[in-house]
């Protein structure tokens, strides 16, 4: 119940206080839930910016409609996915999990060689667009994250991501930038959507039981 009533409290924060910054302690914590969130084979193929630089975000703020929570955030998160699958990246989280596991196992190693002869070859858009959607499930822990933390957060995709590859070099990383995460707290006299009803649709509209 209690992580409901967090959902229930959280909204899209349209007006973010510049001058109350989040404890480092909570950030940490939400960075953590994104970084433990689950991936397809585990590859994690996304990374997490925290964008400091006020340049920076103010240079972001002009590609993304003139968000102001961008630059008057706390913090401002960019999850960028891989730009591709390739054999390097793969072979890495493989090497990774037998390093952290201690052993090697054959049917492990033969799920390697799986994905090594069949996701390079998709074609950097297809794989990018997989990327993508491994970056969206840990943007969702870390929006539930900050519920529970009780950090005001705006899910972001109202940005030019080309241009904020631009600004955060993020081709030159073999990044591409899919969604942000402004972190901070509410300036409520200032947010027109603070004190409105939440609004989703009623469960026997959202759910079908398959008998």
């Amino acid at each position: 119940m209690e992580l409901l009533d967090k959902l229930q409290w959280r909204y899209a924060t349209k007006a973010m206080d510049p001058t109350r910054p989040v404890a480092q302690d909570k950030v940490d914590r939400i960075i953590e839930a994104a970084r433990l969130a689950p991936t397809s084979s585990g590859l994690q193929p996304y990374e997490i910016l925290v964008v400091k630089n006020p340049t920076l975000r103010a240079q972001i703020r002009e590609v993304a409609w003139n968000q102001a929570q961008v630059t008057d955030a706390s913090h401002l998160l960019v999850f960028a996915a891989w730009d591709d699958y390739t054999p390097e990246r793969i072979n890495h989280m493989f090497d990774l999990t037998n390093d952290v596991r201690g052993f090697r196992n054959e049917g492990w190693e033969a799920y390697r060689q799986q994905l090594l002869s069949t996701y390079p070859g998709r074609g950097a858009q297809v794989n990018f667009e997989h990327a993508a959607r491994q970056a969206y499930i840990g943007f969702g822990a870390a929006v539930i994250a900050a519920a529970f933390e009780q950090v005001d957060a705006t899910p972001m995709e109202g940005f030019d991501p080309a241009a904020v590859d631009t600004i955060l070099n993020l081709r030159e990383q073999h990044l591409r930038s899919v969604v942000m995460l402004p972190l901070g707290y509410r300036k409520a006299e200032q947010d027109w959507l603070v004190n409105l009803p939440k609004v989703r649709r009623p469960l026997d509209q959202f759910v079908t039981e398959v008998n």
